[in-house]
């Protein structure tokens, strides 16, 4: 935003950012949690004379290798699942990040288009081996497999963000290339200040931007003895303070050529967007990784953003069907901040010169000051026409923006300048925003009085009631914010009165800026810069749930947002219709005001409900086509099945919402793979099925062959097979049919309550109750050596009747194991 809305903003951040620019509840049965480890727990320790292939097959840990992979650390990791859905990827790393696996996170494929979780990386394939065989320290008893990533980024490499490798995801053009390339301006350390640097020096302490700018380039223009670095930063800080992202690319690119990664984290920060600001995203996204680094580097609350540059390139390649108007009622100024009023009026804030003798200009870009302005809404064509100043009580000679209003329009909230008789600043100079409210009285708005919780040290603005009028929810600095400015939440009680602040907290919030919040009792609607986006500030939703807050945070892409400034969004529940403010390019003035509707607006079938997934193989992450799969009902009734298609997919539509199912997946040679899931309303549930080959359930295990499955436990003092027993047998079943010469033996155990003898009486009826199972199921008796029993005789725990045990514990013991005695 080049004018305007700029000065007011900025003023209330406090000159802490620029103008220019990711919890949920996990699904229902997440990937691979139905199948046991195909890792378990090794005595025999690794010889560091063995390379990485060999441990990992003697200790039958199944492995892969990706190559040139862009932006990829060269290395070993711990995959725990492929995913096809983004968002099942972004669940499933937070669920993992819950469950303390700090370094989760994800590798992109883009020959396949899959993406590989993973739990932990190594930097030599025998420490990733020794963190499969302790099963993560005994943290993660689920299957996993390591990949290899070779020749792509250097182990430990400071140049992740220098990668010129141009890979499909990247949309990175030799034009851009080109326009990266040094343009030979040398910094110098010392520099004399002229009258004219002294002065522009002094406008941008003030911060008068426009002017600052304007006198910073016409020193630069002179030559290299006026060039030191902090007055080349200072210029680009002007510009991007004022949204000139071209020109503030320009001077941060000579500071990057000059200093590199010797910039701080904050500089980077700024390159970073006024190249997206400038359209160049392959190039922000390296230098975001800088930026991560930088972060960690200086000790920033920070969380990593998870795959980034893949949340933005689903933002680039998604567009919604809408249709933008830029309205009659736009200036040559700023106009932004649009709220509803109530059905058939919107008030904004605009700095339109409405004087006739004289305008009063506001330094920061040269404007006029804001001022609140009602207008009509044209429900002919979404355009706003009619356009009045707002009441007189309301508007002063300083700055009115950003409107909220009660329910019954009988209260109203606004962001005003700190202004008594004249400005009031702090001891830094600085005069901050407040929110004042005034109540109407016979049809008249009252003096306006600021709230409570504002302060002459700190910012409050960006005031947004919720539909009920009970929360108010508003933008501050103040203490105990994560960034430049959070958005913050206070009670409105009935008496008038406010509860403390409440910071959003990190599902909202970041260490950039948030700003213009709308809520409409659903969702959250903001602006940030701080969130994955294309480029200034962009808007996001945040759905709203009673038990656990607000969730995932979403881009709401494009044409809402672009590599310009958006931000004051609102919407109109019933018809989908709403305003937004942006300076993207084509508008009117600086800050232009839109209208958006859907081109068509979509009945909402009677019945949307589907499960949708896609079949991959465990070990590589390849889709496999042809894959049956069946879907039956809670009571394992068969209700529909398909075969998967050439990409792996496959849908069940026309289900009942909220109801349980289980998806089984079955192929030859490869274990069936059960999930229950449960369907949602008017929604499709998408899940990731990965199958595991018949014979990587063969294992090493202390020189011993074994058919490793979920452990076949049984009740206590019981030796009926349970349903969960059967299928983990049904598993061992169709590994015997696939090695039709298998023989094995069968082992039961039992936990150390009771007598010896009985114990053992009571082992040697599961062994035989399981070995009848097998034999019930069309394996050759003569195929079983033996089912024998061993009572307690086999703890694998401490439980030996000397140590108070859990049930759990006790619960490990009673159990039945196949040894292989012939292949």
């Amino acid at each position: 935003m080049k004018k305007l809305f700029t000065s007011f903003i900025l003023i209330y951040c406090l000159s802490l950012g620029a103008q220019d620019i990711q919890d949920i509840g996990f699904q229902a049965s997440p990937p691979y949690e139905t199948e046991s480890s195909m890792i378990t727990s090794f005595d025999t320790p690794l010889s560091i004379g063995e390379s990485f292939e060999e441990a990992a097959e003697k200790n039958g840990i199944a492995y892969r290798t990706f190559s040139e992979l862009a932006g990829v650390e060269n290395g070993y990791y711990i995959v725990s699942g492929v995913f096809s859905n983004d968002k099942n990827l972004a669940k499933s790393i937070k669920k993992l990040k819950k469950k303390g696996f700090e370094n989760a996170g994800a590798i992109s494929n883009d020959s396949n288009g899959l993406h590989y979780l993973y739990l932990a990386y190594y930097p030599f394939g025998l420490e990733a081996v020794d963190a499969c065989t302790s099963q993560l320290d005994g943290n993660y008893k689920q299957d996993v497999w390591i990949l290899e990533v070779e020749n792509s980024n250097e182990i430990g490499g400071d140049n992740l963000e220098e990668s010129t490798q141009i890979t499909a995801t990247d949309n990175f053009s030799l034009e851009e290339e080109a326009e990266s390339v040094s343009t030979g301006v040398k910094i110098h350390e010392n520099v004399n200040k002229t009258k004219l640097i002294q002065r522009a020096d002094h406008y941008f302490d003030k911060m008068w931007y426009a002017e600052a700018a304007e006198l910073y380039e016409e020193a630069l223009s002179k030559g290299d003895k006026y060039r030191s670095k902090d007055i080349v930063q200072k210029a680009a800080d002007a510009y991007y303070f004022n949204t000139n992202m071209e020109k503030a690319y320009e001077w941060y690119h000579v500071l990057y050529e000059n200093y590199g990664k010797e910039l701080s984290a904050d500089n980077i920060f700024k390159y970073s967007h006024s190249l997206k600001g400038t359209g160049k995203y392959a190039r922000s996204k390296r230098l975001m990784k800088l930026y991560d680094k930088k972060v960690k580097e200086e000790g920033l609350d920070k969380p990593k953003i998870e795959r980034s540059e893949m949340v933005l390139d689903n933002i680039l390649g998604s567009e919604r069907e809408m249709e933008l108007k830029n309205l009659a009622i736009n200036t040559k100024y700023s106009d932004f901040s649009p709220m509803f009023l109530d059905s058939t009026q919107v008030v904004f804030a605009s700095a339109k010169d409405s004087s006739i003798f004289s305008t009063r200009k506001y330094k920061w870009n040269n404007q006029p000051y804001l001022d609140l302005y009602v207008a009509k809404i044209n429900e002919e064509n979404e355009d706003l026409k009619d356009a009045i100043k707002f009441s007189k009580k309301i508007n002063t000679k300083y700055h009115e923006a950003s409107v909220t209003f009660s329910p019954d329009n009988s209260t109203m909230y606004f962001t005003r300048n700190n202004y008594g008789k004249k400005l009031k600043r702090d001891n830094k100079g600085v005069n901050h925003l407040k929110i004042y409210r005034s109540t109407k009285v016979n049809g008249e708005w009252t003096e306006a009085q600021e709230v409570s919780f504002n302060s002459d040290d700190y910012s409050t603005g960006h005031p947004a009631l919720s539909p009920d009028g009970k929360k108010l929810y508003f933008v501050s600095d103040m203490p105990g914010s994560m960034g430049k400015t959070d958005i913050f939440v206070v009670d409105v009680l009935e008496d008038g009165s406010f509860t403390e602040p409440r910071n959003l907290g990190k599902e909202i919030n970041t260490e950039q800026r948030e700003m213009f919040p709308f809520f409409n009792g659903d969702k959250l609607y903001f602006s940030s810069d701080g969130h994955v986006g294309l480029g200034g500030l962009d808007v996001y939703e945040s759905v709203y749930d009673e038990e656990e807050g607000f969730q995932e945070v979403k881009n709401l892409g494009k044409p809402i947002n672009s590599n310009k400034d958006d931000f004051s969004y609102i919407v109109n529940d019933e018809n989908q219709q709403g305003f937004f403010a942006s300076n993207r390019a084509g508008g009117k003035g600086d800050d232009d005001i839109y209208s958006f509707k859907r081109l068509t607006i979509e009945e909402v079938p009677t019945n949307q409900n589907a499960i949708a997934g896609v079949v991959t193989e465990l070990t590589t992450g390849d889709v496999m086509p042809k894959a049956l799969v069946e879907l039956l009902d809670e009571n394992g009734i068969k209700l529909k099945e398909m075969e998967t298609d050439e990409d792996g997919s496959f849908v069940f539509e026309d289900l009942d919402s909220d109801t349980k199912y289980t998806i089984n997946t079955v192929k030859d040679q490869y274990v069936n793979n059960e999930m229950d899931v449960s369907t949602l309303t008017n929604e499709t549930v998408e899940v990731d099925v990965a199958l595991k080959r018949l014979e990587e359930m063969i294992a090493l295990e202390d020189g011993i062959k074994k058919i490793k499955t979920d452990m076949i436990h049984f009740d206590f003092d019981k030796s009926y097979i349970r349903t969960d027993a059967a299928k983990e047998l049904d598993k061992l079943v169709n590994v015997m049919k696939e090695y039709p010469g298998m023989v094995i033996k069968i082992e039961s155990h039992t936990d150390s309550r009771g007598s010896r003898a009985y114990n053992e009486y009571l082992s040697d009826r599961r062994a035989k109750s399981t070995r009848d199972y097998i034999i019930s199921q069309g394996i050759d008796p003569e195929r079983i050596e033996s089912a024998t029993g061993y009572g307690e005789s086999r703890l694998i725990n401490q439980c030996d009747g000397t140590v108070r045990c859990t049930e759990e514990e006790h619960y490990l013991n009673r159990r039945s194991e196949f040894i292989i005695t012939k292949m």
